[in-house]
């Protein structure tokens, strides 16, 4: 059986890499972890599992960095590129040329909470329900067409740690669950519409 060739972008801890590696998923091989540092806790990961690493320092610019990483990652000829905590704003040249094959998770319950500090933030706002978002990547920034969505309760005792925590559990749930689907066949992006088994998938969010 073919499997589906990824590379994982990472920037942190590698906590979501770690849980597409244990998912052990018979579809998928991760080929390359890149990091855009060289003191990425994920990197570990990667090497224990005897993936490749690349290590992408400083550049002059943000375009000559993006076509650093866009050749760094092109060499490897994956089919998916997975974005799993990957902190730097990609250029919308870099994304088109990966149109509908790259992928990103976020914790929170988009479109709601973009960008940083999403915990504080749905805290602050006393939302009842927080969770986490697996989308197809656009040049808006954590604004491309969502794939899948876990709701996690927010509860009275929760402060920023417990609060990520209990996110975090389901982010390492549904990341590995989009990417099998994509491995699949089954999932795809449209004319940016997300679908799954060639029907659309509707994402609605009632709870704000």
């Amino acid at each position: 059986m073919k499997k589906l060739p990824i590379v994982v972008l990472i920037s942190g801890r590698g906590s979501n890499l770690k849980a597409i590696i244990d998912a052990q998923d018979p579809l998928v091989e991760i080929k390359a972890v890149i990091s855009n540092k060289s003191k990425a806790g994920g990197l570990l990961y990667a090497k224990q599992a005897n993936i490749a690493t690349e290590v992408l320092g400083k550049f002059t610019s943000k375009l000559e960095f993006d076509q650093a990483l866009q050749t760094c990652i092109d060499k490897y000829q994956p089919k998916l590129v997975v974005l799993a905590g990957f902190m730097r704003i990609l250029s919308p040249e870099f994304v088109n040329h990966y149109q509908g094959h790259i992928i990103n998770i976020h914790p929170s319950l988009l479109p709601e909470f973009k960008g940083l500090h999403t915990h504080k933030r749905a805290l602050a706002a006393k939302v009842k329900q927080h969770g986490a978002s697996v989308h197809f990547v656009t040049a808006e920034l954590d604004a491309g067409p969502i794939i899948i969505q876990a709701q996690v309760p927010v509860l009275a005792n929760d402060d920023e740690n417990i609060l990520a925590a209990r996110v975090l559990n389901e982010e390492h749930r549904i990341y590995p669950q989009a990417i099998h689907w994509f491995a699949e066949g089954r999932l795809k992006l449209y004319k940016q519409q997300v679908l799954l088994d060639n029907q659309p998938i509707e994402v609605s969010n009632e709870n704000f």
